[in-house]
């Protein structure tokens, strides 16, 4: 605004002095000093978000890209100076030396940053270094916060990249802390917990990125935007992320498929303990479960409903929905592996 005010100030000095101007000048002086605060007031918003914006982009980005875009900045324009030699005797030529100069600038940089791997092969020799398969950090979603395992899994120390939280999914976590419906509002305030408990742990790399995502903004599509730019990985559970993230060729990280990765194997003819839960699909069979979800299907354990037993694992496949284990009772007849559940606690 002090700027806008001191131009607005010389304009209309140089104004009543071109003009010739020698009664009340002040006047004209006084109108384009207010029209300089005016439009600085109207324009500090603008000037200020892009300051914020391009500020934030210095920030994020890496220092061998930031040397390589100013080496390509320097190379245009001076490229930009000798043709100036060519253009400075025709019309308009200091004109047209600015224009020049101000794209090749930007063409240069540019260049600098997008090729800085085959510029240092070039100029310093051997081949050009490959890109790293190995993700620097990983976006997190609403769906992996709200879900709390990444807190235990952060804590064991495999997970040794940073996690990036954006602040447009703070705010979406936000809006579902304080929803309406008591479902929601517990989900997102269990996530803001989830956040605020991998903080304090200093063994976490954990961080909370601004980003310039408005609230109309789809978060999906500018989670893999951001995402596929810096070159990070998406931390999700939900499917169409996933699918989307992976088809726009950004690396994800599925906490369910883990979990389904992590569940013991079960080798044909192993010994295992089930509880009968239900009938199943088929004349005969028993339908249980094991301790992490892995559905079992007992051949000829109908009768032995609401039973633990012990079982013989038969087959192992894996379908779209997980694993399934086949199996049958120990024994011939299933009653060597029968036993009722108060049996069970007395023998514990």
């Amino acid at each position: 605004m002090g700027i806008g005010v001191v131009g607005g100030f010389v304009l209309g000095y140089i104004l009543v002095r071109l003009a010739p101007i020698t009664h009340q000048g002040w006047v004209l002086i006084t109108l384009t000093t207010l029209e300089g605060l005016v439009f600085a007031y109207l324009g500090t918003p603008y000037v200020l978000g892009g300051w914020r914006g391009f500020n934030r982009r210095l920030l994020n980005t890496p220092l061998p890209d930031l040397l390589s875009g100013l080496l390509g900045m320097v190379v245009g324009l001076v490229i930009a100076v000798l043709i100036g030699f060519f253009v400075r005797d025709v019309p308009l030529g200091y004109w047209l030396s600015s224009i020049l100069a101000l794209l090749l600038g930007a063409l240069g940089a540019s260049v600098g940053v997008s090729r800085r791997a085959e510029l240092a092969a070039l100029f310093f020799g051997g081949p050009a270094q490959q890109p790293s398969h190995r993700i620097a950090a990983v976006l997190l979603d609403t769906s992996v916060i709200i879900d709390g395992r990444i807190l235990d899994i952060s804590k064991t120390g495999f997970v040794d990249m940073t996690l990036v939280v954006l602040s447009s999914v703070l705010r979406e976590l936000q809006l579902v802390a304080d929803s309406a419906d008591a479902m929601r509002r517990r989900r997102g305030r269990r996530g803001l917990d989830v956040l605020t408990e991998m903080q304090k742990i200093s063994t976490i790399s954990l961080e909370v990125v601004d980003d310039d995502a408005t609230p109309s903004t789809e978060i999906d599509t500018h989670l893999v935007r951001t995402a596929k730019r810096r070159g990070w990985g998406i931390m999700t559970n939900d499917f169409n992320l996933n699918r989307i993230a992976r088809l726009e060729g950004v690396t994800v990280l599925n906490l369910n498929e883990l979990a389904q990765a992590m569940r013991p194997v079960a080798i044909p003819g192993e010994e295992i303990m089930v509880t009968v839960a239900r009938e199943g699909k088929e004349p005969g069979q028993g339908v249980g479960s094991l301790d992490d979800g892995t559905m079992v299907v007992i051949q000829n354990g109908r009768r032995l409903i609401n039973q633990t037993i012990t079982a013989v694992v038969t087959s192992v496949i894996q379908t779209s929905a997980g694993r399934m284990i086949f199996a049958e009772p120990l024994g011939q007849d299933g009653r060597r592996g029968a036993r009722s559940r108060g049996h069970d606690e007395a023998s514990k």
